[in-house]
């Protein structure tokens, strides 16, 4: 990790090389579970920490149905994803992963309809109130 805080080039490519593992394996339909059979699941984003031995994926189910039913088929299947991406990604330690929904679709339609709202669209548009 540089000085600034930022991921360094290393654990950002080891981290999409993850997320792209794991969602061709929801793709395939290569885990035997009911839940995740029956539901289209993004892989939006997987954070690595610095010394890469644990992930954090961030995950949406398609239109956002039942996302506390495939985090928990997923944190049930866990041990599966992380034994294929210990195959496919070449590294000394296997992370572990970590599921979590992700939030920043809702956040981004938030921002979007504050923005949206005639106070701020008055402000943004330069009309003076004096």
């Amino acid at each position: 990790m540089s000085g600034s805080g930022e991921p360094s080039v290393r654990v950002l490519r080891v981290g999409e090389a993850v997320r792209h593992v794991l969602a061709g394996i929801l793709q395939r339909g290569d885990v035997h579970d009911d839940v995740l059979a029956s539901h289209l699941v993004s892989v939006t984003e997987v954070r690595m920490s610095p010394d890469l031995k644990h992930a954090t994926v961030f995950i949406k189910p398609l239109l956002g149905r039942d996302e506390d039913a495939v985090l928990k088929a997923l944190r049930t299947n866990t041990a599966y994803l992380q034994r294929e991406v210990a195959r496919h990604v070449k590294m000394k330690f296997a992370p572990k992963l970590k599921f979590i929904g992700d939030e920043s679709f809702e956040e981004g339609s938030h921002i979007d309809a504050i923005l949206r709202s005639p106070t701020v669209a008055r402000d943004l548009g330069g009309e003076d109130d004096a």
